[in-house]
């Protein structure tokens, strides 16, 4: 089973040198994927949560390909109704090319109603928008791979009944991000899905975490592990740890995620 990390691409604090160290942190410590979030409007929604600057995903994907060397580059998720298929299969593409065939296209249906109004595009149709998205990157990737290239993996977030669906039509990997251990192995028994490749929180405890409902990635590094151990029998492909946890100022503190992702990947090669 292989592990990545979700790097904050936005945030006070964050600028191209930070987001340098962050790439070069997830590669020396032999993490295997480094994945980033998307947002076009930082409208006042999105703004609680992930205010600017925001680094535009593809871009920064672009840029960190060329500071790293192997690490795999993905999305987690990248919002599909908010660009045009088309567009969206070109720069993925292109990205997958000039990276050596590293991307991993993580992908969801948004939920920012504020940055949807500003795109222009109507919430209630996300779900639809996706899921013909998807069939036209399908269609527009079908003829590259048959002549030979490499496919890009996709990833097909949420856990709705319409988002397993979709993951099971369209996904290389269901991607269900921040659930507790219960609920995604309740799921991954009552439905027939691609791949397993979930993003789990990263927050170390000095204490055991005690509460029933805890996600998977919040306790002791004990713990941690379990939840790797745990997501392996499950079927895990990948997991992607995620040490932000909403709070903006973190962002201008990445030290502290560092710390963390250095223990549980010292831990994990000891382990395995």
């Amino acid at each position: 089973m292989q592990l990545g990390v979700n790097v904050p691409n936005f945030g006070p604090g964050t600028d191209p040198g930070v987001l340098r160290d962050w790439a070069r942190i997830t590669e020396g410590l032999g993490y295997d994927l480094l994945m980033v979030s998307d947002h076009v409007a930082v409208t006042p929604d999105v703004a609680e949560r992930y205010p600017e600057p925001f680094y535009e995903p593809f871009t920064t994907l672009s840029w960190l390909a060329g500071v790293t060397t192997g690490v795999r580059l993905g999305t987690t998720v990248l919002i599909l109704p908010y660009r045009h298929p088309l567009l969206v299969a070109r720069m993925a593409t292109n990205l997958h090319r000039l990276s050596g065939g590293r991307l991993v296209l993580g992908v969801g249906v948004g939920w920012a109603r504020q940055e949807f109004a500003a795109l222009g595009v109507p919430f209630a149709a996300r779900g639809r928008l996706t899921d013909a998205c998807l069939a036209a990157l399908r269609d527009a990737w079908r003829a590259e791979t048959e002549d030979g290239a490499a496919p890009i993996p996709v990833w097909v977030g949420g856990h709705s009944a319409a988002a397993l669906r979709r993951a099971a039509r369209y996904g290389d990997a269901w991607h269900p991000l921040r659930l507790s251990l219960a609920r995604m192995r309740t799921i991954l028994a009552d439905h027939s899905l691609p791949a397993f490749a979930p993003r789990i929180a990263l927050r170390l405890t000095e204490t055991p975490v005690d509460d029933p409902d805890r996600i998977a990635g919040v306790g002791t590094v004990e713990q941690i592990l379990d939840d790797l151990d745990q997501l392996r029998l499950l079927g895990a492909d990948t997991v992607v740890l995620d040490a932000y946890h909403g709070d903006p100022e973190e962002a201008r503190r990445p030290h502290a995620a560092w710390r963390a992702l250095t223990e549980v990947a010292t831990h994990w090669r000891t382990a395995s």
